[in-house]
């Protein structure tokens, strides 16, 4: 899920554009002022795009604060005149909420511009990402298969290897990957509202005795916190809406938590979290949730890696832009989901 800031073109930025729609612009450089984007520099192509390159979009390069930038190619489209490659220039010393700002408002700048215009789009967080061979590279990068994830592989896997299950509360069903315990109506809804943005986390637990899958809290809760939730004496699941960016891009992914704490758990406890574990995901994935990544922990105090190894997804066309709102002031913290309302704390 991605958002935008609603930050908007001023009226200089708007001639420019009308400009580069006649191709009058080699290269346009697009920066985020006073919570308006305005255009920073541009040059009038000299010789072929391929020649012009290096020499115009180096020098717009500043090494710790990010960017946008415009190239025109020399290729045509009927419907939209000259093609453009689009650069996002985020570098990994700029100031963070630099960086979410800028990501956070591509999209609109896009649209602005003309997404039919835009033709390739090229993110880099060093000078060689968007120089000329980078930007070959990246077109042959991008011809080439693109690998499976770590997640698709594992859901690729439990496809072949699950059988159809009918889930309720009332009974359990043996598949090849595991046993599916009934799921309470509560912990479904708590799972559904998650994946509706209406909780940032989600706890889940197996009653031994009943074999069944509770609810155990649903609740917003801070990166620096989830650690805390992890209970040191009992196994847990996980659901938990981390945010980040990628690409450039604001995201928010949604990662699959297995917590056991060792030998401190029964042999029973231990065995029923791993048998009920690949069924539980599948269902999940039934109620709309799409878990991006999974780990497995023994303590909290693991979940400090999350911050070094973010679930990385290239979002297509499942991306969905919220609707865009001005602010009263510039983005001070990772944007909020302004059409959806947080629900309160839910502990079972």
């Amino acid at each position: 899920m991605s958002h935008q800031t609603g930050i908007k073109a001023n009226d200089a930025l708007k001639k420019v554009f009308a400009k580069c729609r006649d191709g009058k612009i080699r290269v346009l450089k697009v920066s985020i002022e006073n919570e308006e984007l305005v255009p920073a520099s541009s040059s009038k192509p000299v010789g072929k795009w391929q020649d012009d390159y290096d020499k115009m979009v180096k020098p717009l390069i500043v090494e710790n604060q990010p960017a946008y930038i415009l190239y025109r190619l020399d290729s045509k489209s009927p419907d939209s005149g000259y093609d453009w490659l689009f650069i996002s220039w985020s570098p990994d010393i700029a100031p963070i909420r630099q960086k979410m700002l800028y990501a956070s408002t591509k999209a609109t700048l896009k649209q602005e511009f003309g997404t039919a215009s835009i033709k390739e789009e090229l993110h880099g967080t060093v000078p060689e990402d968007i120089t000329l061979e980078g930007y070959r590279r990246h077109k042959r990068n991008d011809a080439a298969p693109a690998p499976l994830t770590t997640a698709e592989e594992e859901l690729a896997e439990l496809k072949k290897t699950t059988i159809n299950t009918d889930y309720s509360v009332e009974t359990r069903h043996q598949t090849l990957s595991g046993v599916a315990f009934p799921v309470t109506d509560e912990a479904e809804q708590a799972i559904t509202d998650l994946g509706k943005g209406l909780h940032e986390y989600v706890q889940l637990k197996i009653d031994l005795e009943e074999e069944k899958i509770h609810l155990v809290m649903a609740c917003e809760v801070s990166l620096d916190k989830l650690p805390t939730k992890v209970p040191s004496d009992a196994a847990r699941y996980h659901l938990y809406n981390f945010k980040h960016t990628h690409e450039g891009d604001y995201i928010e992914s949604i990662v699959f938590i297995y917590s056991m704490p060792g030998y401190s758990c029964s042999i029973k406890e231990r065995m029923l979290y791993s048998s009920c574990k690949a069924p539980l995901l599948d269902l999940i994935q039934s109620l709309g949730v799409n878990i991006t990544k999974k780990l497995e922990v023994n303590s909290g105090d693991e979940l400090a890696d999350m911050l070094e190894d973010p679930p990385t997804i290239k979002e297509t066309a499942a991306t969905t832009p919220a609707t865009p709102s001005t602010p009263s002031a510039p983005i001070q913290s990772m944007p909020e989901k302004k059409s959806k309302q947080k629900r309160s704390c839910v502990l079972s």
